[in-house]
């Protein structure tokens, strides 16, 4: 089969077509061949071995994936397509039926084909789902999800997403508005009507206004982006309030210390559970619902993933990049 590949770390130019071994299903696994995928900002931050965010992370990083060598050749988390083959133990799943889900850490999903445990975090297609809308439904609705979990969100309540326009920005005005509360969106000026569509009640132009001097203060200020901090937002938070954060080591030791000294917190979704099945399948009910839709800026063939990461490393998507396999 064919599938993307790299041998090493380093820029998007590593990455390569190549033939591997097609998978076989174990036990309780499904074989799905897969028809779209994504590239996301876990796949880039992997590829190069988290250089960007400094040698800390870095290394931590090579220890997880591999010292001197990615251990796993294949990226992409995300992932939609049709089940050929299900392994002896499999019930859930039936060949022939379309299913998407994410793998998360296990990549290999810039492929052809995939072996996911029936266990894992896939479901069912969506009846009304292209390939590639299914393949862009886990990665940013997840990541959004665990976030806002951690502000125990209450209906009435206000909050500010900074970087409304990205793939957990996109996801996560839609997931706020679910959970009842009041949403402003923060964007650039081109996405500012995309953000209206998804449902937010006021939005800001970045590139107009800074909402640290607005006057106006948040219950909850969502940094999809990982581009702002809790000092700069601290001042916009009401009483009590919580900065949710998406990036940054610093953030880690910010939750323990806001934890300590009360008032205004800062909660980071790494230190809360990890989404599972469940999660997908409310994703799922969402769409079914017509209460969510994943936002796709572009589409690229497999073989351009070179291109396609390269837009992704631009950090001026809209929502999620797709794989057309």
């Amino acid at each position: 089969m064919r599938a993307v590949v790299y041998n090493r770390y380093g820029p998007p130019d590593v990455l390569r077509l190549e033939e591997v071994k097609r998978p076989v299903p174990t036990a309780g696994e499904v074989l799905v061949k897969v028809h779209a995928t994504t590239v996301n900002r876990l796949d880039a931050a992997t590829r190069e071995a988290n250089r960007r965010s400094g040698p800390a992370v870095s290394f931590l990083s090579r220890l997880v994936f591999g010292i001197r060598r990615p251990r796993q050749r294949i990226l992409g988390s995300e992932f939609a397509g049709e089940v050929v083959a299900v392994g002896a133990a499999v019930r859930e799943f039936a060949v022939g039926e379309y299913v998407f889900g994410i793998t998360g850490l296990a990549f290999g999903a810039h492929a052809e084909f995939i072996c996911v445990q029936q266990s894992s975090r896939i479901a069912h297609k969506p009846t009304a789902m292209s390939f590639e809308q299914a393949a862009a439904l886990c990665d940013g609705a997840l990541n959004a999800l665990a976030c806002l979990r951690q502000a125990h969100l209450r209906r009435g309540q206000t909050i500010l997403i900074y970087g409304a326009s990205g793939a957990i920005g996109t996801a996560g005005v839609q997931l706020a508005k679910y959970f009842g509360t009041d949403v402003t969106a923060v964007c650039s000026t081109k996405n500012l009507e995309l953000v209206r569509s998804l449902g937010a009640d006021a939005v800001i132009d970045y590139t107009r206004e800074d909402f640290t001097k607005n006057g106006r203060a948040y219950d909850v200020i969502f940094d999809a982006v990982g581009k702002h901090s809790f000092k700069r937002s601290r001042g916009s938070l009401t009483p009590g309030g919580s900065y949710l954060a998406t990036d940054g080591l610093r953030n880690l030791s910010l939750v323990l210390w806001t934890s300590l000294t009360g008032g205004k917190r800062v909660r980071f979704s790494i230190t809360g559970p990890m989404p599972t099945k469940k999660d997908v399948l409310f994703l799922k009910d969402l769409v079914e619902a017509g209460r969510f839709r994943p936002v796709i800026d572009r589409c690229y063939p497999l073989q351009d993933v070179v291109e396609a990461t390269k837009y992704v490393e631009t950090e001026q998507k809209v929502g999620n990049v797709v794989l057309t396999v």
